[in-house]
């Protein structure tokens, strides 16, 4: 195909899957339960961290989140104390939950989550704004191996899971699937969640060269869907991931 063919294959594919019906099938259901902010963040959240492996497993489990929290994330947050939890999703496990739901607490007590995501002083764009949120969520104290569960774009990782949650936030689609609750980050800037669906599709049509699925082979694949979309290349997400999962 040409560009503008694929442009327009492209567009096709991205409206076709960016629809209602997108949600019944997709983990994003889970904070779509929630009408509140604070709730919808903080659970969409979790579920985002916790978002790999089979899908119908992911939604039980973000499901099993909600129940622990009381149906209500904001105020189970502020209120949080340490305490024996039972949760496991493959390697995410109770340790790992208390840790979260700790330093959560403490965001929400100075702010919220989405001022986390602010700008750093010497790493632009959504880079950037992960590697912020990173070094702040650490800042409560953990086990190191809580560390693997929130992604290193310094380390070259795609950080699948925390641009699926950020494109949950940001992007505001007109078709009630994203939220766009967040205002304060652009949704240019967004990446899409690389994962073996995007990136093998994203190859066969020519838009990826790069072989690893890392954060240089996101760049890549970014940098040519913004020609296409420079204002919201992240909605060509739900046409590389539609045509992977439904065709």
């Amino acid at each position: 195909m040409t560009k503008p063919e694929l442009k327009e294959y492209l567009d096709f594919k991205a409206e076709q899957y960016n629809q209602k019906s997108f949600i019944a099938t997709d983990p994003i259901q889970i904070p779509h339960k929630f009408a509140k902010k604070e709730d919808i963040e903080i659970i969409g959240f979790l579920v985002a961290t916790i978002a790999w492996g089979q899908r119908a497993t992911i939604i039980k489990n973000g499901e099993k989140l909600i129940r622990i929290m009381n149906n209500a994330p904001h105020d189970f947050i502020l209120n949080y104390e340490s305490q024996p939890l039972e949760f496991v999703h493959r390697t995410f496990n109770a340790t790992d939950l208390d840790f979260f739901f700790r330093s959560l607490r403490v965001i929400y007590e100075k702010g919220d989550l989405e001022s986390v995501f602010c700008n750093h002083s010497d790493i632009p764009g959504i880079k950037g704004r992960i590697i912020s949120f990173r070094e702040s969520f650490l800042g409560v104290e953990h086990e190191k191996r809580s560390e693997k569960h929130l992604s290193n774009p310094l380390k070259n990782s795609a950080a699948k899971r925390i641009n699926m949650f950020l494109r949950w936030m940001v992007r505001d689609d007109q078709q009630g699937v994203d939220f766009g609750i967040w205002k304060s980050i652009p949704k240019s800037e967004l990446y899409l969640p690389l994962d073996v669906h995007t990136s093998r599709h994203a190859r066969n049509l020519g838009l990826l060269n790069r072989k690893q699925d890392d954060w240089k082979a996101l760049e890549e694949l970014m940098n040519n869907l913004s020609e296409f979309d420079p204002v919201d290349p992240c909605k060509y997400d739900f046409a590389l991931f539609g045509i992977g999962a439904f065709e």
